[in-house]
């Protein structure tokens, strides 16, 4: 999109009014790509990370709402449920939802946690979601004990399911500093745990549950950490922030 003054972004995003938009930069509020923007400066949100407060400006789209949730345990993914006491869609204030017809992108299950996305935007989901365009989705899964060798190469291996060979890459363990993020980032704690890093460009149900599981190592706590270019990192349990521009055309390789 071409660039505007940076007062219209802000009033077209939602913001607030073109001018307290720009009483917001003139109070150093508003920054562009990390710098504090300038009194009627012209800026591009689809290239520029454009944030106010520190907190990231949504893509200025009508209609369209993309969002990234930090999904507690115990919330369940679908939009609809009787018997769930909450749905994601539960989560989301009513000012960033905006009255839109919002859905998951993908799921976590019940008893997972961590980083998912909610969109109107049923083309952009496709192409977040289709193994044809190989967005990775990287988890914290914590065990009880490290896992052995023996263990590791199997799950590096594949693992036989119902719906075919389920394979993983990059299972790591993590790094301390991991460890202490995590530990800020999730409610409840989940001290005495022991975690790795593993990523999939699958999606069946349950899958690295069952995976684990196969190899003897069932799991006890999973967190979904990043997806595609998208970290859960800063999100901490049940917060919920708008994308920028720039992620969404990241994760959705978007070209309108």
């Amino acid at each position: 999109m071409p660039a505007e003054r940076i007062s219209k972004v802000l009033a077209v995003a939602g913001v607030a009014s073109r001018r307290a938009s720009d009483l917001l930069v003139a109070q150093g509020r508003v920054t562009v790509d990390g710098r504090p923007a300038v009194l009627g400066e012209r800026v591009d949100p689809a290239v520029q990370q454009i944030a106010v407060d520190g907190r990231p400006v949504a893509a200025a789209e009508p209609g369209r709402v993309y969002l990234a949730l930090h999904k507690p345990a115990g919330v369940t993914s679908t939009v609809r449920d009787r018997h769930a006491l909450r749905t994601v869609v539960d989560l989301v204030p009513r000012d960033l939802g905006a009255g839109a017809r919002l859905y998951p992108v993908g799921r976590l299950d019940q008893d997972s946690e961590g980083l998912l996305l909610l969109t109107n935007d049923g083309d952009w989901a496709e192409h977040v979601l289709h193994p044809r365009y190989e967005v990775e989705r990287e988890y914290a899964v914590g065990l009880s004990r490290m896992l052995t060798r023996e263990q590791a190469e199997a799950l590096e291996a594949g693992v036989e399911l119902e719906e075919g060979m389920a394979s993983v890459s990059g299972l790591r363990g993590q790094t301390r500093t991991e460890d202490r993020r995590l530990a800020e980032l999730i409610s409840p704690p989940a001290p005495g745990l022991v975690w790795v890093r593993v990523t999939i460009h699958q999606g069946w149900k349950r899958q690295l549950r069952r995976v684990f599981a196969q190899v003897g190592a069932p799991v006890r706590r999973l967190v979904r950490v990043r997806i595609g270019t998208l970290r859960l990192d800063p999100l901490a349990t049940g917060d919920v922030r708008p994308l920028t521009a720039a992620e969404v055309r990241r994760l959705g390789h978007r070209r309108d």
